[in-house]
């Protein structure tokens, strides 16, 4: 299958994905650590049948390079190059901004292009590549190259079939977070319609907080520039100092171990965290769609194990006046219970309850969900929702957390399917919209359809939106 983008001729494949297309330049050279440059145009015609190779790839647990750093690549599953039309959602993936690439099985968009929607993904630069502060760099350089992928989306999606203008960005987790910032953002303004925010964590950081992570990782592995370090050598150095910000019982603090990497509130393209951007309404013609699951911290809780960080290494996580409101409010609780409620709180479930309440509060068209579709053993835990909503369920992620899934959960799965695709083609996800505090939700579980008040009310109460970042150095 063949056809002709702004660049030039394309082959995919015969059921209609495009994959490995280039959208900028490799991000090397003259060009490492800068705002991404437009990919040139080719001559003849370039295959489009292999994915693009994934980003410099860091965690606490190890790191991994791509000999070509041609990363800047997007795919796109198309049910009808020949349509006219067609709804778009460009998928922005989690991975805590230092993990993952539109080329994970995960995230293999076949069952969501099945539903009617021409399906975008691209990959962006991760960890120290995409957001660790450099000397002379731009910040938020991830979320600069989201936001060329979504003006190339506006300039070629039509070849696809898709519609320019109906065009909704989602994302989960840090895909999440960054669709928030690009909502707020007004370099985005009308490059897409709609948004979802699955899970968006709170992990937006001052400048201050950036600079001196940045610095301190430089520190470690250059006497010059971030930029004249190896890739490989830079990804590998950020997973060591990752590993390490956990078990510093000084250093960075609460700022370091859960937001040693993420958005900047730069003054520029973020001007602040979006769950106060949106107050002023800036956004209100963009249609959003805000979820988060019921046990947020579970999955986050078992990795901590791991890294020995537990409840007494959090206890700092909120302010002193909330924490005493949790005690109050949970008088009966359990440490390890008060824990995870708290945990998954201020890292998730409160930062997309307020960037709801922001949005519908002024005026936002705004919908609201919470996934209860329960693991076998991390309850309706952080990410679940992934593999619900792609059908992936034989990846190895999707097999962790939900085994073999019943037909019960592969219900619910559908379901979730057909929220997002009609929230994409009409903005409408099928349930009443999110009016403010305590607004309308629909609990998006097994079984029959429900809508209940805002059931985290409690915990909403306990916080101002000043309470969640942008994270700072307790230095």
């Amino acid at each position: 299958m063949e056809l002709t983008i702004s660049s030039g001729r394309l082959r995919g494949t015969d059921d209609g994905v495009f994959r490995g297309i280039p959208y900028a330049e490799p991000p090397v050279g003259a060009l490492r650590l800068r705002a991404p440059v437009p990919a040139r145009r080719w001559d003849g015609v370039r295959d489009a049948l292999a994915f693009g190779p994934p980003p410099p790839q860091s965690a606490p647990w190890g790191s991994e390079t791509a000999e070509d750093t041609g990363w800047l690549t997007l795919t796109v599953w198309t049910p009808d190059p020949g349509a006219r039309g067609l709804p778009v959602l460009v998928w922005i993936h989690g991975g805590a901004y230092v993990l993952g690439h539109c080329g994970d099985p995960l995230f293999d968009a076949a069952a969501l292009a099945r539903t009617g929607l021409v399906v975008v993904a691209p990959n962006y630069r991760l960890g120290a590549e995409g957001f660790v502060e450099a000397e002379g760099a731009p910040s938020n350089r991830g979320l600069l190259d989201q936001l060329l992928a979504l003006r190339w989306v506006q300039d070629n999606i039509a070849a696809f079939g898709g519609d320019p203008g109906n065009v909704t960005v989602a994302g989960e987790s840090a895909g999440g977070a960054s669709v928030a910032a690009l909502v707020a953002a007004a370099p985005a303004r009308g490059l897409f319609r709609r948004a979802i925010a699955a899970s968006p964590p709170a992990g937006f950081q001052t400048k201050g907080l950036a600079m001196g992570l940045g610095r301190a990782l430089r520190d470690r592995i250059t006497s010059g520039r971030l930029a004249d370090v190896p890739p490989d050598r830079l990804a590998e150095a950020y997973s060591e100092f990752s590993a390490e910000l956990p078990k510093l019982p000084e250093g960075w603090g609460l700022a370091g171990r859960l937001a040693a990497l993420g958005p900047v509130v730069d003054g520029e393209l973020v001007e602040d965290v979006p769950w106060r951007s949106l107050a002023d309404g800036r956004a209100g013609d963009v249609d959003l769609l805000v979820t988060h699951t019921r046990d947020e911290a579970r999955l986050f809780i078992s990795i901590n194990a791991q890294l020995d960080v537990g409840p007494q290494d959090l206890v700092t996580l909120a302010p002193a006046a909330v924490a005493d409101g949790y005690r109050r409010t949970w008088p009966d609780a359990a440490p390890d219970q008060l824990y995870e409620t708290l945990y998954s709180d201020v890292l998730i479930r409160m930062p997309a309850a307020h960037l709801a309440e922001a949005h519908a509060e002024t005026g936002g068209r705004t919908f609201a969900g919470e996934v209860t579709v329960e693991s076998p053993t991390l309850g309706a835990c952080h990410g679940i929702d992934v593999p619900l909503l792609f059908g992936t369920y034989e990846t190895p992620q999707a097999r962790m957390l939900l085994g073999t899934p019943s037909d019960e959960i592969r219900a619910a799965g559908d379901a979730l399917r057909r929220a997002w695709t009609e929230f994409a083609r009409c903005g409408d996800p099928g349930w009443p919209e999110f009016t403010g505090r305590g607004g309308p939700t629909r609990l998006l579980g097994t079984g029959d359809p429900v809508v209940v008040p805002y059931p985290e009310e409690r915990s909403r109460a306990l916080w101002s939106v000043d309470d969640l970042g942008p994270f700072d150095s307790n230095r």
